[in-house]
């Protein structure tokens, strides 16, 4: 068994796992009883521990409070069940033809910068596009696991580099706070206290009467000038394997023909 799911196993019964995670949902015994079709007094007996859920209503009751696949594994462990979602390395040929959807994705995105990123933020993959901008970081930030979010926002990082740290600081730490809020993983928590340690930069002025932008660009000075750039996001949508799940694809488009121009000069030619 995995250590981490026995120690959880330990300190939190499944009913105590499950009403935390109804709690962090901001829903109350009626709200997820109503939306499961079951009645308050079980699901109230459920978290208490005076009645054992079948795997059947802990996998429904998962599925309406809208837990990770990794999460869901241990409340199953909890209960005595087997864990449901396998985990693979994404170089286990298990996983060989979603492995070559992500390769396919990443290289059709050149000439621009697209990387694959694990739950924690941890670097799985990128096209060669990404290559340029990681050019005289400290290799201590470049080591495996290099954690893209750290790399963004350490004071040795990329951080000097943007030129838009305010704003592109806030939206970074909102994503990463969006997910803790998600999977309530312990290293996120982690993670989002170092970072909102880091040296946070004076918050950027704006004139109040001007438009908000469509987006929040990533500008980042170069020797080629000052790049711009908008960032999209793409996940497996009927992911059952919690490596897939958990994979989030974050791709990058010049934010004008400026950047256009420069990212296909800097991109390498075949």
């Amino acid at each position: 068994m995995n250590t981490a799911i026995a120690h959880i196993n330990q300190i939190a019964p499944v009913g105590a796992l499950l009403r935390q995670w109804r709690q962090r949902r901001r829903l109350s015994q009626l709200d997820l009883a109503c939306e499961a079709d079951i009645s308050t007094r079980h699901l109230s007996f459920v978290e208490t521990g005076r009645a054992q859920p079948s795997r059947q209503l802990l996998l429904h009751l998962a599925e309406q409070l809208d837990i990770p696949l990794r999460e869901r594994n241990q409340l199953l462990v909890a209960a005595g069940f087997a864990p449901l979602f396998p985990q693979h390395r994404l170089d286990d040929p298990a996983l060989g033809a979603a492995r070559e959807a992500v390769e396919v994705l990443l290289k059709a995105h050149e000439p621009y910068p697209a990387l694959a990123v694990d739950r924690h933020w941890n670097l799985l993959a990128a096209n060669r596009c990404v290559a340029p901008f990681l050019a005289g970081l400290p290799e201590e930030l470049l080591k495996p696991p290099l954690n893209v979010l750290r790399l963004s926002l350490h004071p040795q990082g990329l951080a000097p580099r943007i030129a838009n740290l305010a704003p592109w600081r806030e939206h970074l730490l909102a994503r990463l706070r969006r997910d803790l809020e998600i999977s309530a993983d312990p290293q996120l928590a982690a993670l989002l206290e170092e970072l909102a340690a880091f040296p946070a930069p004076p918050p950027a002025s704006r004139d109040e009467n001007a438009p908000l932008p469509m987006v929040v660009p990533l500008q980042l000075h170069s020797d080629l000038g000052l790049l711009s750039l908008i960032s999209t996001t793409t996940v497996f949508g009927t992911a059952v394997d919690v490596t897939l799940a958990e994979l989030t694809l974050e791709t990058f488009f010049p934010a004008d023909s400026a950047t256009a121009a420069v990212l296909r000069q800097l991109a390498p030619q075949d």
